[in-house]
């Protein structure tokens, strides 16, 4: 079969819904981050994304064992950074708890085409269901309390330093979408700027905001968040900044079905209050599991 690049793909084809899954050429950028002297068997377009290519990639250990791995491609600066971002983020999850997310095994761009960028991280076959919700809360506030415990030896790990604080060391993406990630004394702080970042994305695409609108956004953030978080932070309280896998919801959620554990993927992390982003994953399965612990 005549190999092709994954972006002149049909996306059904790409997806995995075709009938036959188009076999596919590895960068040699790609095949650097793989074990030496490895053989590739086959690379073919695997599951769906709304923001890039993706495929499996199998392949034979020098020692005759086979091994998969999973690829993401993305195009152009802002594709740069999402490779970049989910890189980190799943370095990040696997500092804290090892079975939780794929392992990343690297990122880059393509030598063929310095437009396409990639992440690679191992193959893990999943189900199509919501995990286990005891297991998957139970993993989730594992990862929460650990890394909040810790928070500083990973900042110095992940290149920052200093006391504990909230954002991350490089941009992430919510689907295509950077966050602003740059480091905050507070959770007030840092929660302003997500929210100001998500704004502005939203201008740029829609056009200038109504006079009534910007009459209500001078109340959010002058009266309605000072109000509610800064509480949290005052009088002798704080907040423990912990890890956030920042995008959980149950479509980046499912079983693997080699162990039976639940598994994370598709991660923009950052440092914040445990409870942010949780209403993402509000189903009637997780929410009262997640109470009890």
């Amino acid at each position: 079969m005549p190999q092709s690049n994954l972006f002149d793909l049909d996306p059904e084809e790409v997806s995995g819904l075709g009938s036959v899954s188009p076999e596919i050429e590895v960068d040699e950028a790609v095949v650097a981050q793989l074990p030496k002297d490895s053989t590739v068997l086959s690379a073919t377009g695997h599951g769906a994304s709304l923001w890039t290519r993706t495929a499996r990639i199998d392949i034979r250990l020098v020692d005759g064992t086979p091994k998969s791995y999973f690829l993401k491609i993305a195009t152009g600066s802002n594709g740069y950074s999402m490779m970049n971002g989910e890189y980190e983020s799943s370095r990040a999850i696997n500092t804290v708890v090892t079975d939780f997310a794929p392992k990343p095994v690297g990122w880059g761009t393509f030598v063929s085409n310095p437009d396409l960028h990639f992440f690679l991280q191992d193959f893990h076959e999943m189900d199509q269901e919501v995990p286990d919700m005891e297991k998957f809360t139970l993993k989730l506030a594992e990862m929460h309390l650990k890394s909040a415990e810790m928070h500083i030896q990973m900042k110095e790990q992940f290149q920052s330093s200093g006391k504990p604080k909230f954002g991350f060391h490089v941009t992430t993406h919510n689907g295509s979408l950077p966050q602003d990630n740059r480091w905050t004394d507070t959770w007030e702080e840092f929660y302003v700027q997500g929210i100001k970042r998500m704004l502005d994305l939203e201008e740029k695409a829609q056009g200038r905001q109504p006079d009534e609108m910007k009459s209500l956004l001078v109340s959010l953030f002058e009266k309605v968040i000072p109000r509610l978080l800064r509480p949290m932070e005052t009088q002798g309280r704080r907040i423990k900044p912990c890890l956030i896998h920042g995008d959980m919801w149950h479509g980046n959620t499912s079983t693997d079905i080699a162990t039976n554990e639940p598994i994370v993927f598709d991660a923009c992390c950052f440092f914040g209050h445990n409870e942010c982003r949780r209403l993402t994953i509000v189903r009637s399965r997780f929410i009262p599991a997640h109470f009890r612990l």
